[in-house]
């Protein structure tokens, strides 16, 4: 149950609409549903401000789509999934349902309008890191951001990058994915006004060490304003994108 559901909820408790005994029901179903293979956590939504996301490895087909049926039956408008199959996501026909087979990642039901406050900028050092790249993309679009891609735009030929100023310099949040020797977050990091969140890829050769020599640079980065989060981590980098690009000021 998502935070607007449950004002909506009070609300027609106030107007008598509903009876406080039909709400209290309401809400003692919220809190999880047990699927005997998966718990499902309906009260993430209104504790995080994002419902829970489902990881794709490790599960079969037909858990995936189980808990993706169970989810939309109790009013998630949008469920992710990340890492998953070609296998799993025939396994969904009949479910309101879009795959991606670059980024593996799945859509259930609808994409919802963009409510952050600004864009966020997702930007790779090469076409190899694409992968990890859309994944973030869908992931930021799916926790309703606004997002413009900046792909393939490395080091390697700076002036590819810097022919992009207007867009980095207006981005909310920037995710900047590379492998190699993970330059780009640095030189990023030097030219925005924004948060900046590095994604190491696994792209490189031998002594790139599956990623490990991307994440220590930029670890060690010198520009200001930068973090890191683990190799290919492009879900993890736009969740926390998202976060920023919805904060509010609590008082």
């Amino acid at each position: 149950m998502e935070q607007q559901e449950i004002l909506n909820l009070l609300q027609q408790v106030a107007d008598g609409s509903v009876t406080p005994q039909q709400a209290q029901l309401q809400l003692k179903m919220a809190p999880f549903e047990d699927l005997g293979f998966a718990k499902l956590d309906h009260h993430r939504a209104l504790r995080q401000g994002v419902a829970e996301v489902i990881y794709g490895a490790g599960k079969t087909p037909e858990q995936i789509r189980a808990i993706a049926a169970a989810m939309l039956a109790r009013g998630q408008r949008t469920v992710l999934i990340t890492r998953m199959s070609a296998e799993a996501a025939e396994a969904m026909e009949g479910l309101p349902f879009r795959y991606d087979p670059l980024s593996r990642v799945g859509i259930a039901g609808t994409l919802p309008e963009p409510d952050g406050h600004g864009t966020i900028l997702i930007a790779t050092g090469g076409t190899s890191d694409q992968p990890v790249a859309e994944e973030a993309a869908l992931t930021a679009e799916a926790l309703g951001n606004r997002v413009v891609r900046l792909y393939d735009v490395g080091v390697a030929g700076l002036h590819r990058l810097l022919a992009h100023l207007d867009e980095i310099m207006s981005a909310q949040v920037i995710v900047a994915i590379a492998g190699m020797e993970g330059a780009l977050a640095s030189v990023i990091g030097g030219l925005a006004d924004c948060p900046v969140i590095a994604v190491p890829t696994s792209v490189g050769y031998g002594a790139s060490l599956g990623g490990l020599s991307a994440l220590l640079s930029m670890l060690n980065s010198c520009a200001s304003g930068v973090s890191v989060v683990n190799i290919d981590n492009g879900f993890g980098a736009a969740y926390q994108a998202s976060l920023i690009n919805h904060m509010e000021v609590k008082g």
